[in-house]
């Protein structure tokens, strides 16, 4: 099966290089890079690199993610920041389930992997800790991690009606899959800071607060309407 990774990108120019650097070759057969509405020459960048660059001015995580499915030619997708805090040599460990059959969804969990210190916020890793609890609580999942660093099946994303376009678009695709009776499990990963720049989540207060609305409202809206 042909394999995608779509990187969502916005003003990421100072480490998008080095992490496309890191891909394994062969690890994947394309990189898509959307360039979220970015005015520091990401694209640019990315392109240096030899990534496919696909263009989203929409500016929110979901309209970037959404856009890279679009373009993406793979029947597995895998999804990854682009400020160079995961490690693209684990691509494979993601990809590994979906390719044995054993699963619809695969979550990189930064709990039970590599988590290096400074790389995530107490109040960003509170906030990551108690959506996953509201997740197991809601909707019988057992997670550790939020996993932005996923990989799913094509086919089986689009019965999901994905239609969160910020960021609240990684639990939208979490919890429909799990009212959907999906195969979900988490892979260990590593989490490192990330390599240059700002965190438009943990790096801001307005960030943090708009991010943790976004995903809250995400995760009570599926709750307790009808399949």
């Amino acid at each position: 099966m042909k394999s995608s990774l779509i990187i969502p990108a916005l003003n990421e120019a100072g480490s998008i290089g080095p992490l496309l650097a890191e891909v394994p070759l062969g690890s994947v057969d394309e990189v898509i890079v959307v360039d979220n509405g970015s005015t520091d020459g990401t694209a640019d960048a990315a392109r240096a690199a030899g990534a496919r660059v696909v263009t989203e001015p929409r500016r929110g995580y979901g309209y970037a993610c959404a856009a890279g499915v679009q373009a993406a030619t793979g029947d597995l997708l895998v999804f990854m920041d682009g400020d160079g805090s995961f490690v693209p040599s684990e691509l494979p460990g993601l990809l590994a389930p979906l390719q044995r059959g054993v699963a619809d969804l695969v979550l990189g969990t930064r709990l039970r992997g590599g988590l290096a210190p400074g790389a995530m916020p107490a109040h960003q890793l509170f906030g990551n800790q108690l959506v996953a609890w509201l997740l197991g609580r809601l909707y019988g999942l057992a997670l550790t991690d939020l996993g932005p660093y996923r990989a799913i099946r094509r086919e089986f994303l689009h019965t999901l009606d994905m239609r969160e376009r910020t960021y609240g678009w990684p639990v939208e695709m979490m919890v429909k899959s799990a009212r959907r009776g999906a195969t979900i499990i988490e892979v260990p990963v590593s989490y490192r800071p990330r390599s240059a720049g700002q965190s438009k989540v943990g790096g801001t207060v307005r960030g943090t607060v708009f991010a943790a609305y976004r995903i809250l409202r995400v995760t009570f809206r599926y709750a307790w309407q009808s399949q």
